[in-house]
């Protein structure tokens, strides 16, 4: 079964960047006066402003980061031309689209309040309106006023500061304290190649990979950094990386088999996910005991028996990521629940 990973070149896995955005102001309406031969006092036929350029965010499925948004940070779009003679209309001003990967928020950065999230691709929306063109004087002849020498401004675009932040979008996402084992598994069940050490906070940054499946089929697991107690309140690596276990669907949470109390340190982690954002509990849940080729079949039973007892309400099963243990199975009930 060959078995590939999304591109995500160590370093460029960039999920939060501020940027200044500015939308074209409008163009000036015309005062025009109609000149042709023979007609002395031709009447008004200044033309309106065009509007100016929006600054536009439109949804990519093929893009994984923010990479591109790292180093130019400025983004301007152009003005509305002017209105012209022959009540012509300027022409609009260009729009400046930016593309992001699908799962970004958008938040207004002065206010830190959310704004925006683009979750389709080819999804569009207007961060920042161009500015209306102002109207041609041809526009405000009166029976009292034949000539009207005045026309309108185009009003002025917008300005924002805007802070864009990505949630990792992956079907399955893998949650345990640092060290649990989830680095192994998604190298041994899928071919990225995430850092792996023995200490904490190895992984900085999310890790996705493909896990194919029967019959061609496939789902993204994505390896998220560790939880440690307190990372609701921003302790450790805290809202960086709770955020991308929002848009999960399955939550896989890994203890090894070795934890002094399972049931406990599964508490703990179901916690630190319910005060960051109670609706994370709606996701189902299934628990991987890792590191399980370290016991006998009676260390194995008992624990079976412990888990059943303690945490009735969740899923369970027994793998090792080094000695392949449960891994098939692991991948089929992952797989059952997902089609669910």
């Amino acid at each position: 079964m060959g078995l590939y990973h999304i591109p995500m070149r160590d370093g460029n896995f960039i999920d939060y960047v501020k940027i200044h955005i500015a939308s074209g102001n409008g163009g000036k309406g015309s005062v025009h006066l109609h000149r042709e031969k023979f007609i002395a006092k031709g009447g008004p036929d200044g033309g309106d402003g065009g509007r100016g350029g929006h600054v536009i965010l439109k949804g990519n499925e093929g893009l994984w980061t923010l990479q591109h948004y790292r180093f130019k940070k400025h983004f301007k779009a152009s003005h509305g031309e002017h209105g012209g003679s022959s009540r012509s209309t300027g022409a609009d001003g260009q729009d400046i689209i930016l593309e992001v990967p699908l799962g970004t928020v958008v938040k207004d950065t002065e206010k830190d309040s959310f704004l925006h999230e683009i979750t389709e691709h080819n999804q569009e929306i207007i961060l920042a309106k161009g500015g209306i063109g102002g109207r041609g004087n041809w526009h405000f002849k009166s029976p009292t006023n034949q000539t009207p020498r005045y026309a309108q401004p185009g009003k002025e675009g917008e300005e924002k500061r805007i802070t864009l932040e990505l949630k990792v979008l992956a079907d399955v996402g893998l949650v345990g304290f640092p060290n649990a084992g989830k680095s192994t598994l998604l190298s041994v069940i899928t071919s990225a190649k995430p850092k792996i050490a023995d200490y904490e906070f190895t992984t900085l940054k999310p890790n996705l990979g493909i896990v194919e499946y029967r019959g061609f089929q496939s789902f993204v697991m994505a390896d998220i950094p560790g939880i440690i107690e307190g990372a609701a309140e921003g302790k450790g690596l805290g809202h960086y990386f709770l955020r991308h276990i929002e848009r999960n669907s399955i939550l896989l949470f890994m203890i090894p088999a070795d934890s002094k109390n399972i049931a406990s340190e599964y508490q703990i982690l179901l916690d630190e996910l319910r005060r960051y954002n109670p609706e994370m509990l709606d996701k189902n849940r299934l628990l991987a005991i890792t590191k399980s080729d370290m016991l006998d079949e009676e260390l194995e039973a008992e624990l079976t028996q412990e888990v059943q007892e303690a945490l009735n309400e969740v899923p369970f099963l027994f793998i090792s990521a080094v000695a392949q243990k449960g891994l098939q199975e692991l991948k089929d009930k992952l797989w059952e629940m997902l089609e669910q």
